[in-house]
């Protein structure tokens, strides 16, 4: 067996979600970028690796009995689950979010011109955001619960007209990537959501609402990047083992 720093990220935070907290206190992207192994993470992060490593196994060893083990869940269960969470909260709070950031800008923008920029990643992220979803609940997600019924039913796969799942996948990661990036920014303008000194309530509960909503982001992308995404595909090869080389 691998030892922990051989190990991708991602392999970790989805036997146990909990090491994301120690991945996000070094500032490690445990989500987007969950395919490094995490001595090339360190490396990246100039982050002591025995010290990382040593932090990682502390959470490990306390083990409390009401941590989700997402990873065993069947496939068409966690695509539901995400669907119904994760989607969800993002169509209610994107509304929400833009009509507070708007009011900030108009209220204390000639101040803290940096709320302008926010506001403007924020909404071209709203914009992605709901299309992405749109074409994870019409296109990908129907397909893997397909395969769930096709393995159940043991009847034949028929092919996608996108070829092979790895290619919706792709696209799905690589906008994954643009919004984590754009949050990471946002993160930064807002001194890590962290309001100023003479921020009026509505700058303290939108600042602490975008908080919630990257943590929410990052639970949401990790639970496709490092767990559905993968069974995903494993399952299409051993369904239809032409798949393997598309």
């Amino acid at each position: 067996m691998k030892n922990i720093s051989e190990r991708t990220i991602g392999e970790i935070v989805a036997e146990d979600y909990r090491a994301a907290q120690v991945f996000k206190n070094h500032r490690i992207d445990f989500c987007c970028n969950g395919n490094r192994s995490v001595a090339e993470a360190c490396k990246d992060k100039n982050v002591e690796l025995n010290k990382l490593v040593e932090e990682i196994e502390s959470v490990q060893k306390d083990r409390p009995g009401n941590t989700t083990d997402f990873k065993s869940w069947p496939l068409d269960l966690l695509a539901d689950y995400i669907e119904k969470t994760h989607h969800r909260y993002v169509e209610e709070k994107l509304p929400i979010l833009k009509q507070y950031l708007k009011k900030l800008c108009e209220v204390h923008g000639n101040n803290h011109p940096e709320l302008f920029e926010i506001y403007d990643e924020f909404s071209a992220s709203a914009g992605e955001l709901a299309a992405h979803m749109k074409k994870e609940e019409f296109i990908l997600f129907p397909y893997i619960r397909k395969m769930v019924k096709v393995k159940s039913s043991k009847t034949a796969l028929a092919a996608p007209n996108f070829g092979t799942v790895k290619n919706p996948v792709q696209m799905m990661m690589d906008e994954h990537t643009t919004e984590g990036d754009r949050f990471e920014k946002i993160s930064k303008l807002s001194n890590n959501y962290t309001p100023p000194a003479d921020g009026c309530n509505t700058y303290k509960v939108t600042y602490a609402l975008l908080n919630e909503f990257e943590e929410d982001l990052h639970l949401h992308i990790h639970l496709e990047n490092n767990i559905l995404f993968p069974k995903a595909i494993e399952m299409e090869k051993e369904l239809s083992p032409q798949a393997q080389h598309s």
